[in-house]
């Protein structure tokens, strides 16, 4: 029986809104425990591999619940967070809110640090200078369409996304749409459910997906079909090799793939000509 949450014409965004809506709740307390806890290191590993500066930009597409998005703001980029759920977007925003407004740093009292600096006449004083922004001053999630993303070309350094691009109506469209928004230079990371080259592995692993996730969706959601989208959606994707070929049509550089615990998931990775 085809999954209810699963469509491949045109009325497959709603049905995917639909889902996240009533996923969200539960969504991050979920992940936990059918990963037991490893997409919390997987993700830190996509923003390790961002490598995101200080005074970056970075946009996270199909951000959930903003973890990557919040993740590479505490690395020191500008993180735009954009996602089409809003009962998504709320905990995400919650989440912000509950991120501390200042950093702690060693300063006059008054959050600006002490710079040494030589007068008119040559002798050292201290000045005080800007204080840098903290990481909630640093964050924004915004309602948007990764297929159609409202960005100027060019506008940003880093371009995530994670457990999103499976999801999209057209997952080319999709990836088009960071690469457009993507600065010369610029890296682009995609992390995502994979299919595992080992043909036991790939078995065992599409029967976790088909027989234990879907309790998760039954036990937390009322409804086992919310996480039985996962093997579904998966099985109708072309995983990291498809990923891979189709940033290389894009004319990306250094593309390459970071297959975790055996090709379970994926990293993809490239940079914009």
């Amino acid at each position: 029986m085809a999954n209810k949450f699963y469509a491949p014409d045109e009325s497959r965004p709603r049905k995917v809104q639909d889902l996240f809506t009533r996923i969200a709740p539960r969504y991050d307390l979920i992940n936990d425990l059918q990963s037991f806890g490893l997409h919390r290191l997987w993700k830190r590993q996509l923003v390790r591999l961002a490598d995101a500066q200080s005074g970056e930009r970075a946009l996270d597409v199909c951000c959930g619940t903003g973890d990557v998005t919040l993740a590479l703001a505490c690395r020191g980029a500008e993180a735009v967070g954009v996602d089409f759920s809003e009962a998504m977007l709320a905990i995400a925003r919650e989440r912000l809110a509950r991120l501390p407004s200042f950093h702690k740093l060693r300063n006059d009292g008054n959050n600006r640090p002490l710079t040494p600096t030589l007068s008119p006449k040559g002798e050292r004083e201290n000045q005080r200078s800007p204080a840098p922004k903290a990481p909630s001053q640093r964050v924004e999630f915004v309602f948007g369409d990764a297929e159609n993303l409202s960005y100027p070309n060019e506008s940003f350094e880093i371009v995530t996304i994670s457990y999103g691009l499976r999801n999209l109506g057209d997952w080319r469209m999709g990836l088009a749409e960071m690469h457009r928004v993507s600065k010369a230079g610029g890296r682009m990371l995609v992390l995502e459910f994979g299919k595992p080259k080992n043909a036991l592995w790939r078995a065992a692993y599409f029967a976790y997906l088909r027989l234990v996730v879907p309790l998760f969706g039954k036990i937390f959601c009322g409804d086992s079909q919310t996480y039985s989208y996962i093997l579904e959606s998966l099985q109708h994707f072309p995983a990291q090799t498809g990923i891979a070929a189709a940033l290389q049509e894009l004319g990306c550089a250094k593309v390459r793939t970071c297959n975790l615990l055996g090709g379970v998931m994926s990293i993809n990775y490239a940079q914009k000509r």
